[in-house]
């Protein structure tokens, strides 16, 4: 494959060639005449990773009836949002229902090497959250509970050990050392959904906790001015942050501020997609109740603004965040593809030979509206 578009680094044109699933050479260009079997179409990236992906168009992984063609409908999906690969999330529910989505993972992962690249490892939100209103934001407050040891390495076993970043809530007796037993086994564990008082956010990151989930959300609608856990996680210079940047989730000067204190070497951009995204506007059943989705994909319960869960791509995340005008154009895509791999201990993606040819190729136009659109999605050197 041949392709011929600008870098997203450097903005220099380039002819980029992939052979055997890598990315075999890559040459300057000084112009931007057509060569031989070659392509142009704009810009060229690593393709994105999202760390927090719980399903689209109806499907969620965590369900009783989870199916491998549900699972490969979402990875499809994502590809045609620039995404090669990304966690499925499970979030709060019962045992069972976990334990069916965590199989079928691993089942769909052992049966074809394409879904195993596309979700190299998965991510466990809750059950072990706060069950106070707010910080539990829309998971089911039933099946909220303390950490189990036990039944979490029950879930490993059914997701044949892939588990490989747990959020939770330090706030519960046991806790830290729940959180210390995962960081000694290699699990990523964040923090998330939380209503711990800023000693145990500092308990909690001594013990190992490495990443704030979609930090700002999950949390209560008022809190104290100064003594509070969002301010504790925006200042610990050892735990990383995700945030949902689709322009409903954050208001603007709230993302210019995590930009700022945590900058792009400590961000993660993630669109947490829940399984209404990508479905029209109006009303859903979903998850035993009704939610809706707003023109423009904001969901939310009917009749208030509460948030329940994200309707938007990842690819929209990105863009929405370079029209802040707030980091260039590379560190945003870093923040969605080369961070969470890096955090998570996967290998790296970059543009490179010899490095894995996963690429999106999208359009860029840094004054106008179009900041980012995924024109293409590459995976292993080939276009899908």
């Amino acid at each position: 494959m041949h392709i011929r578009a600008r870098h997203y680094r450097t903005g220099e044109l380039i002819d980029l060639t992939c052979q055997a699933g890598l990315i075999h050479s890559i040459t300057p260009r000084n112009d931007e005449g057509e060569g031989p079997n070659s392509s142009f179409r704009g810009w060229v990236a690593p393709a994105l990773f999202d760390l927090q992906i719980n399903g689209c168009h109806g499907r969620a992984f965590v369900s009783p009836t989870l199916t491998v063609e549900d699972v490969v409908h979402v990875v499809t999906s994502f590809r045609d949002h620039g995404v090669s690969g990304f966690c499925p999330t499970l979030v709060t529910g019962p045992y069972e229902a976990l334990a069916h989505g965590f199989t079928t993972l691993r089942l769909a992962c052992e049966g074809d090497q394409t879904l195993a690249r596309a979700m190299p490892c998965f991510h466990l939100e809750g059950p072990y959250i706060s069950p106070e209103d707010g910080p539990r934001g829309a998971h089911p407050r039933e099946h909220v509970r303390p950490p189990d040891l036990d039944e979490f390495h029950r879930w490993q076993e059914a997701a044949g050990g892939r588990i490989r970043l747990v959020t939770l809530s330090p706030e519960y007796d046991g806790a830290l050392r729940f959180i210390e037993r995962l960081a000694r086994d290699g699990v990523v564990v964040a923090i998330g959904h939380t209503a711990a008082r800023p000693a145990r956010i500092r308990e909690a990151i001594r013990a190992g906790a490495r990443l704030s989930t979609h930090l700002g959300n999950g949390s209560h609608a008022l809190l104290p001015r100064h003594d509070n856990y969002l301010w504790e996680q925006m200042a610990a210079d050892d735990l990383w942050a995700s945030f949902i940047s689709d322009g409903h989730h954050l208001p603007e000067a709230v993302v210019r501020c995590l930009l700022r204190v945590k900058t792009p070497a400590r961000l993660i951009v993630t669109c947490d997609s829940s399984s209404l995204a990508g479905l029209p506007p109006g009303r859903h059943a979903m998850w035993g109740q009704e939610l809706e989705v707003l023109p423009g994909g904001k969901v939310v319960v009917p009749g208030t603004t509460f948030l329940a869960g994200s309707g938007d791509f990842t690819d929209a995340c990105v863009a929405w965040l370079l029209r802040l005008r707030e980091v260039r154009l590379d560190e945003a895509l870093d923040m969605a593809g080369a961070r969470p791999r890096q955090l998570l201990g996967l290998p790296a993606v970059d543009l490179a030979v010899g490095s894995p040819a996963d690429l999106v190729l999208f359009e860029h136009d840094p004054s106008g509206e179009k900041t980012f659109e995924v024109r293409a999605t590459v995976v292993a050197g080939q276009p899908v």
